[in-house]
């Protein structure tokens, strides 16, 4: 279908491919993995058209259909969410209008042979339309809004009254409705809370036919959907046959592997030069030095990748807080109104968070997570009830917004600092080399940093100081997969608290012994891990 064949690319002195190779075949869906920077993307852009290639071939079937889902929705603006949505499908609806011209058309009068080309004409127009999905098209794109979380009162609200959020899911809900033979997915789930991303997955693996293309950091959905992974690394790209949980292991084994292989030839390598320095300057063993040299000099070399940098911090010198660690009590928030009403967002909240507990905050998008979250850290007021914070507790808050504060005039180095201001230069480097700002990259001012760069220099201020009050909310949006896992172990291990909002299945089944759902502004307790709360509620 789409065929990839000895691809170079360069950016700048960035080398990303040499001689990298790969089909998307039809039906198979496919995981694109590798580190940051890799070139993930790129490959995106090189099988869109969007970039070229600096060497190598990429060929494509003739009238194959693409839909491309990226981080950058570009604008919106002059249509309703239902219009947005069907617009990606202009050449269809035309297609529909041919087909109904056509149709007038042959009602008429006309010659014997005029009328058989018409007929071909609308064969085909036909055939076509049907292969397009054309007539099941606005109840296609109505069932897809839905799943992502838009439903029917808010088909026909503009799209400029949307958040940047919400009109992700707008765009991906437009390329699902284009219904293509290839389905290219730039990190799909990111904007989406674990309903919709559940509906996407049913959608993918029951309703669509064609090839996936994908990157993702939420593992469940990885695994649930894809049968391929292609790893792009080391300036080529890797095929393993297996879905990734399989990538993971069959990595490890070629590493070890490779790691044998490298072993094995340094030692001969040492040996025959060890043999040449000994006996070079020995006339009778000319002929065999100069042979041994030769044949090292066309010996190719193994080379080790290079190890990708992860995420690695611990808490250190967590202190004890009391049993107690946060107590609500008929706690209610409203939001005020523009037109002078007021929003409830939930109310009669009473419960106890307890010392060392791993706590789950869950909850369909919009039903109050994250303000609950924000009163529990008091950020905000409840408007009635009381939250309180337990004896001996220090606090620590997580949240995307957490960003914006950020003095986009001060240095990586000088925002961790700021949090530690007896701490010497050794312990402040070795907090940020720990969240990946390594050598000169913590000299970098705040306003060049990417937002996942911001999120974990967000992170590295916060465990960097004596808490035993984590609230986290969605910790890992910008986190690859790889520093989840990275994250998740750190906080199995810590003995403070944790309460969190995650969209992130396999975090939450991994780390959570209690779940708090908030449904309809209403608060349940379930009182088990992840899996036990998905089997009690119905939601598993």
């Amino acid at each position: 279908m789409i065929h990839l064949t000895n691809i170079n690319k360069q950016h700048g002195s960035q080398i990303l491919f040499q001689n990298a190779s790969f089909q998307i075949l039809p039906g198979i869906r496919t995981g694109l993995v590798g580190p940051n920077g890799a070139g993930k993307s790129t490959i995106f852009r090189l099988i869109t058209g969007e970039e070229e290639a600096d060497k190598g071939e990429i060929s494509c079937a003739k009238k194959t259909v693409i839909g491309y889902f990226s981080q950058e929705v570009g604008e919106m603006a002059g249509r309703s969410a239902l219009a947005e949505v069907m617009a990606v499908a202009a050449e269809v609806m035309q297609l529909g209008e041919e087909i109904k011209e056509m149709e007038t058309a042959m009602a008429l009068p006309m010659e014997d042979d005029e009328m058989a080309t018409l007929l071909e004409r609308y064969g085909n127009a036909v055939e076509e339309f049907e292969h397009r999905g054309g007539y099941d098209l606005e109840t296609r794109a109505q069932a897809v809004l839905t799943g992502l979380g838009i439903g029917p009162a808010d088909y026909n609200r503009p799209v400029e009254e949307f958040s940047g959020g919400w009109k992700m899911r707008i765009a991906l809900a437009r390329i699902l409705t284009l219904n293509p033979e290839v389905l290219l997915l730039d990190e799909p789930t990111n904007h989406l809370d674990v309903e919709s991303i559940v509906w996407l997955e049913e959608w993918i693996v029951k309703e669509f036919k064609g090839a996936v293309l994908m990157t993702c950091h939420d593992r469940d959905f990885m695994n649930r959907i894809v049968s391929r992974i292609i790893e792009v690394a080391n300036q080529t790209v890797t095929t393993y046959n297996g879905n990734y949980d399989f990538y993971l292991r069959e990595r490890e084994i070629r590493r070890e592997q490779l790691q044998a292989s490298f072993r094995r030839q340094q030692e001969m390598l040492a040996k025959e030069e060890e043999f040449i320095a000994r006996f070079a300057a020995r006339a009778s063993h000319a002929a065999q030095v100069q042979s041994r040299v030769k044949k090292l000099e066309k010996i190719e070399r193994i080379e080790l990748p290079a190890e990708q940098r992860l995420i690695k911090f611990e808490f250190y010198n967590t202190p004890r807080s009391g049993d107690d660690v946060a107590y609500c009590h008929e706690l209610a928030k409203t939001w005020p109104l523009p037109d002078g009403g007021e929003k409830p967002v939930f109310s009669g909240i009473s419960g106890m968070i307890r010392r060392q507990e791993k706590v789950a905050v869950v909850g369909v998008n919009g039903a109050g997570k994250s303000t609950f979250l924000k009163v529990l850290a008091g950020l905000t007021e409840p408007t009635a009830g009381e939250a309180t914070i337990g004896a001996s507790v220090n606090l620590g808050y997580f949240s995307q917004h957490a960003m914006d504060v950020l003095d986009p005039n001060q240095t990586v180095f000088d925002t961790v600092q700021n949090v530690l201001p007896q701490a010497n230069i050794g312990v402040i480097r070795n907090i940020c080399a720990a969240f990946l700002f390594q050598g000169d990259e913590v000299e970098k001012r705040v306003s060049l940093l990417s937002g996942g760069e911001k999120s974990r220099l967000v992170l590295a201020t916060l465990f960097a100081q004596p808490i035993n009050l984590l609230i986290l909310d969605e910790p890992t949006n910008h986190l690859d997969i790889q520093s989840r896992e990275i994250l998740l172990e750190v906080l199995q291990k810590f003995t403070g608290t944790v309460v969190l909002v995650s969209h992130d299945r396999h975090f939450l089944r991994s780390l959570v012994h209690r779940v708090f759902e908030i449904d309809h502004g209403e608060m349940r307790v379930y009182e088990g891990d992840y899996n036990y709360y998905l089997d009690k509620s119905g939601r598993g």
